[in-house]
């Protein structure tokens, strides 16, 4: 039996979880397919209907299971187009945020709650949208890592920790479609069905492992974060940019994807249904003289109409018409230290430090039965080893990884091993 296995049956036998006289899947033997225990709730819509579900949710007891639905890939944004939440004495709740676009006064609500999201950080932000921000959380997906567990979706958790099975087949079904189907609805009210459930088992999991406070430490560094700022230059994230060198080529994909954004915001679509990333850079690195070169490129074939191309056409004629002072630069270079397949080349010392420390912080985190980039960003370990503390003693390599954003228990469990790495390098 392996380490994540002995912790699942661990994990059901201490907390109680699954069902009596079932079998995991692990056994060969059939998993029961988890049913809402008081029904699918009905979505709410309407202000009259929020305000009862903000009352039941205040009256509530204990942490609050809360989950969203966007539309990636079909409409312009990420913004929530349903929220799940689940709380002892208040039940389950859907409600649709295109008729209550200002969950504000839920959020009020619930700002003394911890709140069990899992991968909290794929929904915060289109919860703020919306007016609602935890203060405190527990997030399942992390607590999962930090154990050991070797996957952690949340049907793959709830299936291993509590012997259930989640349904399956709508995570990426476009959610701003009105009315919702039934099937999609069964499957939302699931997704936070038994979040408060699997929370308790992972937090004994986790005091069991001594690991409950690093946990505790992350949950705040999630909850505690700022909003990312707006990306600079997002055109340049256009997939196949690599294949772009010239400044003018720079231009046309910039034009292609500021006029696409446009389109896409406007229409209210994901911008890859109004061009692909594909098109536009074959367009970019074409530079088509006319609409008749442009519709051989791949991506512009015979399906676009003459309006379609016309307005592309438009972009890359703009693009070719901007004198030299207004091309784009090269991107700018990223602050820190240059990608690591270069260090041996440019300082042959700092690729020493980095082997020695990448060795030691695999070695350390399979110890520790954790994911590398849980233990410590690996964008930490490069900055350090790229420019390292002088001397590299305990004290300074523990203020550079604080510096760096470091939790305190990272900072803990992996100054004793960075600091020999660094030192049998230079050596």
């Amino acid at each position: 039996m392996t380490d994540a296995q002995e912790t699942a049956a661990h994990l059901r036998t201490t907390t109680g979880g699954g069902p009596p006289d079932e079998e995991v899947s692990s056994d060969g033997l059939p998993i029961p397919l988890l049913e809402p225990r008081e029904g699918i709730p009905p979505v709410v819509a309407e202000a009259e209907a929020l305000a009862e579900v903000v009352a039941a949710f205040a009256a509530g007891t204990g942490p609050v299971a809360v989950d969203a639905e966007r539309a990636s890939g079909y409409r312009y944004g990420q913004r929530a187009y349903l929220v799940q939440l689940r709380r002892e004495g208040a039940g389950s709740a859907l409600i649709d945020p295109v008729g209550c676009p200002d969950l504000s006064a839920l959020g009020e609500a619930l700002s003394d709650a911890e709140w069990i999201l899992h991968a909290a950080t794929q929904d915060l932000p289109c919860l703020r949208e919306i007016g609602m921000a935890p203060t405190t959380l527990f997030d399942t997906e992390l607590a999962g890592r930090l154990a050991g567990f070797p996957r952690v979706g949340l049907g793959a958790m709830v299936e291993s920790v509590l012997g259930y099975q989640l349904e399956k087949g709508h995570s990426a079904v476009d959610w701003s479609t009105r009315p919702l189907p039934e099937p999609w609805l069964r499957y939302a009210a699931l997704d936070v069905e038994l979040l408060v459930d699997l929370r308790d088992a992972l937090e004994k999991e986790l005091d069991r492992q001594g690991k409950l406070e690093w946990a505790r430490q992350e949950f705040d560094a999630i909850a505690s974060a700022p909003p990312a700022p707006p990306r600079k230059d997002p055109w340049r994230r256009t997939s196949g940019m690599h294949k772009v060198r010239r400044r003018r080529q720079m231009a046309v994909v910039r034009e292609l994807w500021e006029a696409r954004d446009r389109i896409a915001q406007r229409r209210d679509v994901s911008p890859g249904k109004v061009l692909g990333d594909a098109a536009i850079v074959e367009a970019a690195l074409a530079v088509p003289a006319n609409v008749h070169a442009l519709s051989a490129l791949p991506g512009y074939g015979q399906r676009m109409g003459r309006r379609q191309l016309d307005q592309w056409m438009a972009a890359v004629d703009r693009a070719k018409a901007l004198p030299e002072s207004e091309l784009p630069q090269p991107g700018a270079a990223p602050s820190g230290p240059p990608p690591p397949r270069s260090w041996a080349d440019k300082d042959p010392a700092a690729a020493a430090r980095l082997s020695a420390a990448r060795a030691a912080v695999s070695e350390l985190a399979e110890g520790l039965n954790l994911p590398q980039e849980n233990l410590i960003s690996p964008d930490t370990v490069r900055r350090l080893c790229w420019e390292p503390p002088r001397p590299a003693d305990a004290g300074s390599v523990a203020e550079a990884l604080s510096g760096y954003g470091a939790r305190p228990w990272q900072v803990e469990q992996v100054t004793p091993a960075l600091v020999a790495a660094l030192r049998s390098a230079a050596s």
